[in-house]
Protein backbone atom coordinates (compact mmCIF):
# COMPACT_ATOMS: atom_id res chain seq x y z
CA UNK A 1 0.00 0.00 0.00
CA UNK A 2 1.40 3.20 -1.56
CA UNK A 3 0.74 6.17 2.06
CA UNK A 4 -0.47 9.61 0.62
CA UNK A 5 2.62 12.24 1.41
CA UNK A 6 1.33 15.22 4.15
CA UNK A 7 0.61 17.27 1.03
CA UNK A 8 -1.17 15.49 -1.56
CA UNK A 9 -3.74 14.91 1.96
CA UNK A 10 -3.50 18.89 1.97
CA UNK A 11 -4.37 19.39 -1.69
CA UNK A 12 -6.80 16.91 -1.17
CA UNK A 13 -8.88 18.43 1.52
CA UNK A 14 -8.54 22.08 -0.42
CA UNK A 15 -10.17 20.07 -3.21
CA UNK A 16 -13.15 18.53 -0.77
CA UNK A 17 -13.70 22.15 1.00
CA UNK A 18 -14.75 23.65 -2.77
CA UNK A 19 -17.78 24.93 -2.92
CA UNK A 20 -19.83 23.14 -5.34
CA UNK A 21 -20.92 25.88 -7.92
CA UNK A 22 -22.43 23.24 -10.76
CA UNK A 23 -25.73 25.47 -11.00
CA UNK A 24 -24.10 28.51 -11.51
CA UNK A 25 -21.64 29.93 -14.39
CA UNK A 26 -18.78 29.54 -12.29
CA UNK A 27 -16.15 27.11 -12.18
CA UNK A 28 -14.09 27.38 -8.69
CA UNK A 29 -10.29 27.28 -9.17
CA UNK A 30 -9.15 27.65 -5.16
CA UNK A 31 -9.59 29.49 -2.43
CA UNK A 32 -8.54 32.66 -1.67
CA UNK A 33 -9.35 33.76 2.02
CA UNK A 34 -12.08 33.48 4.49
CA UNK A 35 -13.84 35.46 6.85
CA UNK A 36 -16.20 35.40 9.86
CA UNK A 37 -19.77 34.77 7.60
CA UNK A 38 -17.88 33.70 4.26
CA UNK A 39 -15.13 32.52 1.86
CA UNK A 40 -13.54 33.83 -0.92
CA UNK A 41 -12.90 31.75 -4.08
CA UNK A 42 -10.87 32.03 -7.54
CA UNK A 43 -13.46 31.13 -10.25
CA UNK A 44 -13.90 31.00 -14.28
CA UNK A 45 -17.17 33.21 -15.21
CA UNK A 46 -17.67 30.20 -17.79
CA UNK A 47 -19.85 33.18 -20.46
CA UNK A 48 -17.92 35.75 -20.70
CA UNK A 49 -14.04 33.63 -20.53
CA UNK A 50 -12.32 35.79 -17.38
CA UNK A 51 -11.96 35.40 -13.78
CA UNK A 52 -13.77 36.55 -10.71
CA UNK A 53 -13.85 36.12 -6.97
CA UNK A 54 -16.82 34.34 -5.47
CA UNK A 55 -17.63 34.86 -2.31
CA UNK A 56 -20.15 31.98 -0.70
CA UNK A 57 -21.36 31.37 2.82
CA UNK A 58 -19.73 29.24 5.00
CA UNK A 59 -22.37 27.39 5.85
CA UNK A 60 -25.86 25.90 4.74
CA UNK A 61 -28.97 28.55 6.52
CA UNK A 62 -31.74 26.80 7.02
CA UNK A 63 -33.17 29.96 9.19
CA UNK A 64 -32.71 32.31 6.18
CA UNK A 65 -30.97 34.86 8.12
CA UNK A 66 -27.29 34.47 7.52
CA UNK A 67 -28.60 34.37 3.70
CA UNK A 68 -30.55 37.98 4.45
CA UNK A 69 -27.11 38.89 5.23
CA UNK A 70 -25.16 37.84 2.45
CA UNK A 71 -28.08 39.17 0.14
CA UNK A 72 -27.91 42.88 2.06
CA UNK A 73 -23.51 43.10 2.00
CA UNK A 74 -23.83 42.58 -1.55
CA UNK A 75 -27.08 45.24 -2.60
CA UNK A 76 -25.18 47.47 -0.83
CA UNK A 77 -22.15 46.85 -2.57
CA UNK A 78 -23.98 47.46 -5.65
CA UNK A 79 -25.62 50.51 -4.74
CA UNK A 80 -21.89 52.12 -4.83
CA UNK A 81 -20.96 52.19 -8.59
CA UNK A 82 -17.43 53.99 -8.32
CA UNK A 83 -14.07 53.26 -9.47
CA UNK A 84 -12.52 52.92 -6.01
CA UNK A 85 -15.34 50.72 -4.87
CA UNK A 86 -15.24 46.71 -6.33
CA UNK A 87 -18.03 45.48 -8.56
CA UNK A 88 -20.27 43.06 -7.95
CA UNK A 89 -21.09 40.91 -10.95
CA UNK A 90 -23.63 38.41 -9.79
CA UNK A 91 -25.67 37.28 -7.10
CA UNK A 92 -27.43 33.93 -6.53
CA UNK A 93 -27.91 30.80 -4.25
CA UNK A 94 -26.73 27.39 -4.90
CA UNK A 95 -28.38 23.75 -4.84
CA UNK A 96 -27.53 23.40 -0.97
CA UNK A 97 -29.22 27.11 0.05
CA UNK A 98 -25.63 28.78 0.41
CA UNK A 99 -25.71 32.35 -1.00
CA UNK A 100 -22.99 33.33 -3.38
CA UNK A 101 -21.80 36.66 -4.90
CA UNK A 102 -19.39 37.11 -7.77
CA UNK A 103 -17.35 40.48 -7.79
CA UNK A 104 -14.30 41.81 -9.61
CA UNK A 105 -11.23 39.63 -8.90
CA UNK A 106 -8.83 42.16 -7.44
CA UNK A 107 -5.12 42.28 -8.22
CA UNK A 108 -2.22 44.43 -6.26
CA UNK A 109 -1.49 44.18 -2.16
CA UNK A 110 -3.15 45.48 0.33
CA UNK A 111 -1.80 48.88 1.40
CA UNK A 112 -0.69 48.17 5.01
CA UNK A 113 1.79 46.15 2.46
CA UNK A 114 2.78 48.61 0.01
CA UNK A 115 5.63 49.69 1.12
CA UNK A 116 8.36 52.25 -0.67
CA UNK A 117 5.74 54.65 -1.82
CA UNK A 118 6.60 58.39 -1.40
CA UNK A 119 4.79 60.59 0.78
CA UNK A 120 3.43 62.16 -2.36
CA UNK A 121 2.84 58.57 -4.16
CA UNK A 122 0.68 57.45 -0.46
CA UNK A 123 -1.38 61.06 -0.44
CA UNK A 124 -2.55 60.61 -3.83
CA UNK A 125 -3.50 56.92 -3.00
CA UNK A 126 -5.39 58.57 0.13
CA UNK A 127 -6.76 60.56 -1.75
CA UNK A 128 -8.67 58.13 -4.01
CA UNK A 129 -10.28 56.14 -0.71
CA UNK A 130 -11.60 59.43 0.79
CA UNK A 131 -13.32 60.02 -2.69
CA UNK A 132 -14.49 56.41 -2.67
CA UNK A 133 -15.62 56.59 1.09
CA UNK A 134 -17.19 60.29 0.02
CA UNK A 135 -18.89 58.66 -2.52
CA UNK A 136 -20.57 56.09 -0.76
CA UNK A 137 -21.60 58.77 1.98
CA UNK A 138 -23.48 60.37 -0.90
CA UNK A 139 -25.86 57.31 -1.30
CA UNK A 140 -26.14 56.89 2.48
CA UNK A 141 -23.74 54.01 3.40
CA UNK A 142 -21.18 54.34 6.11
CA UNK A 143 -18.14 51.54 5.87
CA UNK A 144 -17.64 50.97 9.85
CA UNK A 145 -14.38 48.98 9.13
CA UNK A 146 -12.47 51.65 7.60
CA UNK A 147 -8.48 50.35 7.92
CA UNK A 148 -5.12 49.70 5.51
CA UNK A 149 -6.16 45.54 5.26
CA UNK A 150 -9.31 46.85 3.58
CA UNK A 151 -7.33 48.64 0.65
CA UNK A 152 -5.73 47.35 -2.50
CA UNK A 153 -3.15 49.11 -4.29
CA UNK A 154 -3.35 47.67 -8.01
CA UNK A 155 -0.15 47.57 -9.73
CA UNK A 156 -1.33 50.44 -12.22
CA UNK A 157 -2.31 53.15 -9.78
CA UNK A 158 -5.83 51.12 -9.04
CA UNK A 159 -6.96 51.67 -5.58
CA UNK A 160 -10.16 49.44 -4.18
CA UNK A 161 -11.92 49.92 -0.82
CA UNK A 162 -12.92 46.42 0.01
CA UNK A 163 -15.00 44.57 2.31
CA UNK A 164 -18.67 46.40 3.29
CA UNK A 165 -19.79 43.66 5.33
CA UNK A 166 -20.34 45.33 8.72
CA UNK A 167 -21.30 48.81 6.64
CA UNK A 168 -24.49 50.28 7.56
CA UNK A 169 -27.38 52.23 5.98
CA UNK A 170 -28.07 55.19 7.31
CA UNK A 171 -31.83 55.59 7.81
CA UNK A 172 -34.00 56.98 5.29
CA UNK A 173 -35.01 60.57 5.98
CA UNK A 174 -31.12 60.95 6.40
CA UNK A 175 -30.35 59.26 2.68
CA UNK A 176 -33.58 61.32 1.51
CA UNK A 177 -33.03 64.85 -0.36
CA UNK A 178 -35.76 67.02 -2.44
CA UNK A 179 -36.02 67.06 -6.00
CA UNK A 180 -35.11 62.67 -6.72
CA UNK A 181 -35.58 61.67 -9.72
CA UNK A 182 -37.26 58.06 -10.52
CA UNK A 183 -33.90 56.47 -10.08
CA UNK A 184 -33.05 58.05 -6.70
CA UNK A 185 -36.24 57.46 -5.08
CA UNK A 186 -35.79 53.60 -6.20
CA UNK A 187 -32.02 53.86 -4.49
CA UNK A 188 -33.73 55.73 -1.24
CA UNK A 189 -36.47 53.04 -0.94
CA UNK A 190 -33.79 49.70 -1.06
CA UNK A 191 -31.62 51.95 1.35
CA UNK A 192 -35.07 51.92 3.55
CA UNK A 193 -35.74 48.29 2.83
CA UNK A 194 -31.91 48.11 3.95
CA UNK A 195 -32.13 50.00 7.28
CA UNK A 196 -35.08 48.17 8.29
CA UNK A 197 -32.88 45.13 8.21
CA UNK A 198 -30.26 46.10 9.78
CA UNK A 199 -33.02 46.32 13.05
CA UNK A 200 -34.66 42.57 11.68
CA UNK A 201 -30.96 40.84 12.04
CA UNK A 202 -30.83 41.91 15.72
CA UNK A 203 -33.98 39.90 16.73
CA UNK A 204 -33.23 36.80 14.31
CA UNK A 205 -29.58 36.40 14.81
CA UNK A 206 -27.22 36.00 18.25
CA UNK A 207 -24.95 38.14 16.58
CA UNK A 208 -20.55 38.64 17.74
CA UNK A 209 -19.31 42.18 17.59
CA UNK A 210 -18.54 43.15 14.70
CA UNK A 211 -21.57 41.64 12.50
CA UNK A 212 -23.23 43.74 9.68
CA UNK A 213 -26.71 43.92 11.57
CA UNK A 214 -25.47 45.00 14.96
CA UNK A 215 -27.47 48.75 15.85
CA UNK A 216 -28.31 48.03 18.91
CA UNK A 217 -26.68 50.57 22.03
CA UNK A 218 -23.81 48.44 23.99
CA UNK A 219 -22.07 46.77 20.89
CA UNK A 220 -18.77 47.41 19.40
CA UNK A 221 -18.04 46.69 15.73
CA UNK A 222 -15.14 47.05 13.46
CA UNK A 223 -11.22 47.21 14.27
CA UNK A 224 -10.74 48.73 17.41
CA UNK A 225 -6.61 50.30 16.12
CA UNK A 226 -8.68 52.67 14.12
CA UNK A 227 -12.19 52.79 15.19
CA UNK A 228 -14.10 56.20 16.23
CA UNK A 229 -14.12 56.76 19.99
CA UNK A 230 -18.34 56.32 19.84
CA UNK A 231 -17.56 53.46 18.11
CA UNK A 232 -15.35 52.04 20.41
CA UNK A 233 -17.87 53.46 23.39
CA UNK A 234 -20.65 51.04 21.79
CA UNK A 235 -22.56 54.25 21.09
CA UNK A 236 -24.05 53.33 17.72
CA UNK A 237 -26.96 55.72 17.90
CA UNK A 238 -24.00 58.10 17.07
CA UNK A 239 -22.34 56.37 14.09
CA UNK A 240 -22.18 58.75 10.74
CA UNK A 241 -19.91 59.98 8.11
CA UNK A 242 -17.56 61.15 10.55
CA UNK A 243 -17.15 57.80 11.90
CA UNK A 244 -15.66 57.05 9.03
CA UNK A 245 -13.51 60.39 8.97
CA UNK A 246 -11.98 58.95 11.97
CA UNK A 247 -10.99 55.94 10.65
CA UNK A 248 -9.78 57.83 7.68
CA UNK A 249 -7.34 59.57 10.16
CA UNK A 250 -6.23 56.67 11.38
CA UNK A 251 -5.39 55.32 8.20
CA UNK A 252 -3.31 58.61 7.71
CA UNK A 253 -1.87 58.09 10.43
CA UNK A 254 -0.59 54.71 9.19
CA UNK A 255 0.71 56.12 6.06
CA UNK A 256 2.61 58.77 7.87
CA UNK A 257 4.19 56.49 10.63
CA UNK A 258 4.09 53.00 9.67
CA UNK A 259 2.32 51.93 12.42
CA UNK A 260 -1.91 52.50 13.52
CA UNK A 261 -2.68 55.04 15.98
CA UNK A 262 -3.03 52.59 18.64
CA UNK A 263 -1.51 49.15 18.97
CA UNK A 264 -1.15 48.15 22.58
CA UNK A 265 -1.06 44.75 23.91
CA UNK A 266 -4.35 43.50 22.65
CA UNK A 267 -7.64 44.91 20.90
CA UNK A 268 -9.40 45.90 24.00
CA UNK A 269 -6.50 48.01 24.91
CA UNK A 270 -6.80 49.49 21.24
CA UNK A 271 -10.74 50.15 21.86
CA UNK A 272 -9.94 51.63 25.58
CA UNK A 273 -7.24 54.60 23.84
CA UNK A 274 -9.60 54.75 20.74
CA UNK A 275 -12.17 55.58 23.15
CA UNK A 276 -9.90 58.55 25.05
CA UNK A 277 -9.39 59.59 21.68
CA UNK A 278 -4.80 60.62 22.58
CA UNK A 279 -2.64 59.06 19.63
CA UNK A 280 1.18 60.18 20.10
CA UNK A 281 1.17 63.01 17.48
CA UNK A 282 2.71 61.77 14.23
CA UNK A 283 5.52 64.34 13.80
CA UNK A 284 6.56 62.42 17.68
CA UNK A 285 7.60 59.75 15.70
CA UNK A 286 8.68 61.21 12.20
CA UNK A 287 9.66 64.88 12.51
CA UNK A 288 9.77 65.16 8.59
CA UNK A 289 6.27 64.75 8.57
CA UNK A 290 4.72 67.91 7.32
CA UNK A 291 2.95 70.00 9.70
CA UNK A 292 -0.02 70.89 7.65
CA UNK A 293 -0.65 66.93 7.09
CA UNK A 294 -0.37 66.21 10.37
CA UNK A 295 -3.03 68.70 11.57
CA UNK A 296 -5.11 66.73 8.40
CA UNK A 297 -4.64 63.61 10.12
CA UNK A 298 -5.28 64.62 14.11
CA UNK A 299 -8.64 67.03 13.23
CA UNK A 300 -10.08 63.60 11.05
CA UNK A 301 -8.96 61.83 14.41
CA UNK A 302 -10.68 64.85 17.17
CA UNK A 303 -12.05 62.95 20.02
CA UNK A 304 -15.75 65.15 19.71
CA UNK A 305 -17.03 64.41 17.07
CA UNK A 306 -18.12 68.22 16.20
CA UNK A 307 -14.47 68.64 15.78
CA UNK A 308 -13.74 66.70 12.79
CA UNK A 309 -13.68 67.27 8.97
CA UNK A 310 -18.11 67.06 8.22
CA UNK A 311 -17.65 64.77 5.77
CA UNK A 312 -14.54 62.50 3.89
CA UNK A 313 -15.46 65.00 0.62
CA UNK A 314 -13.98 67.68 2.97
CA UNK A 315 -10.82 66.04 3.82
CA UNK A 316 -10.00 64.97 0.26
CA UNK A 317 -10.29 68.58 -0.51
CA UNK A 318 -7.95 69.40 2.10
CA UNK A 319 -5.54 66.57 0.77
CA UNK A 320 -5.62 67.99 -2.60
CA UNK A 321 -4.89 71.36 -1.35
CA UNK A 322 -1.86 70.20 0.07
CA UNK A 323 -0.44 68.29 -2.80
CA UNK A 324 -1.24 71.33 -5.12
CA UNK A 325 0.64 73.43 -2.63
CA UNK A 326 -2.20 75.31 -1.68
CA UNK A 327 -3.38 75.83 2.07
CA UNK A 328 -5.23 73.74 3.97
CA UNK A 329 -7.99 74.68 5.79
CA UNK A 330 -6.78 72.30 8.86
CA UNK A 331 -3.83 74.06 9.48
CA UNK A 332 -2.99 78.08 10.31
CA UNK A 333 0.42 78.78 8.73
CA UNK A 334 3.04 81.85 9.67
CA UNK A 335 4.51 84.04 7.42
CA UNK A 336 7.42 81.72 6.75
CA UNK A 337 5.49 78.72 5.87
CA UNK A 338 3.79 80.69 3.96
CA UNK A 339 6.43 82.08 1.90
CA UNK A 340 8.31 78.59 1.51
CA UNK A 341 4.94 77.12 0.41
CA UNK A 342 4.69 79.75 -2.59
CA UNK A 343 8.56 79.05 -3.19
CA UNK A 344 7.99 75.34 -3.29
CA UNK A 345 4.94 75.84 -5.38
CA UNK A 346 6.59 78.43 -7.48
CA UNK A 347 10.15 77.26 -7.90
CA UNK A 348 10.38 77.10 -11.46
CA UNK A 349 9.17 80.90 -11.80
CA UNK A 350 11.88 81.92 -9.12
CA UNK A 351 14.70 80.06 -10.79
CA UNK A 352 13.66 82.11 -14.70
CA UNK A 353 13.78 85.34 -12.43
CA UNK A 354 17.04 84.41 -10.44
CA UNK A 355 18.66 83.60 -13.98
CA UNK A 356 17.37 86.63 -15.55
CA UNK A 357 18.87 88.67 -13.13
CA UNK A 358 22.26 86.91 -12.85
CA UNK A 359 22.31 88.10 -16.76
CA UNK A 360 21.53 91.48 -16.48
CA UNK A 361 24.43 91.47 -13.97
CA UNK A 362 26.91 89.36 -16.19
CA UNK A 363 25.88 92.29 -19.06
CA UNK A 364 25.90 95.15 -16.60
CA UNK A 365 29.22 94.08 -15.54
CA UNK A 366 30.38 93.31 -19.11
CA UNK A 367 29.13 96.40 -20.23
CA UNK A 368 30.95 98.44 -17.44
CA UNK A 369 34.26 97.16 -18.73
Amino acid sequence: MRWLSDDAVDRLREEADLPDLGSSKYIVIHKLGSGGMGAVYLAQDVDLGRKVAVKVMNVADATGALASRMMREARIVALLEHPSIVPIHDVGTLDDGRVFYAMKLVQGARLDQSAGASLYDMLRIFQKVCEAVAFAHARGVIHRDLKPENIMVGPFGEVLVMDWGVAKVLSADRAIDNGQTTDDRRRSSVRRHLALEDADLIATLPLAAGSAGDTTGGTVIGTPAYMAPEQARGQTELLDERSDVYALGAILYFLLTGRPPYESGGATDAGEQAGAGRPMRPRQIDPKIPRAIEAICLKAMSAEREDRYASAKEMAGDVVSFLDGEPVSAYRENVFEKAGRWLGKNHFIVLLIVAYLIMRLIVFFSVGR
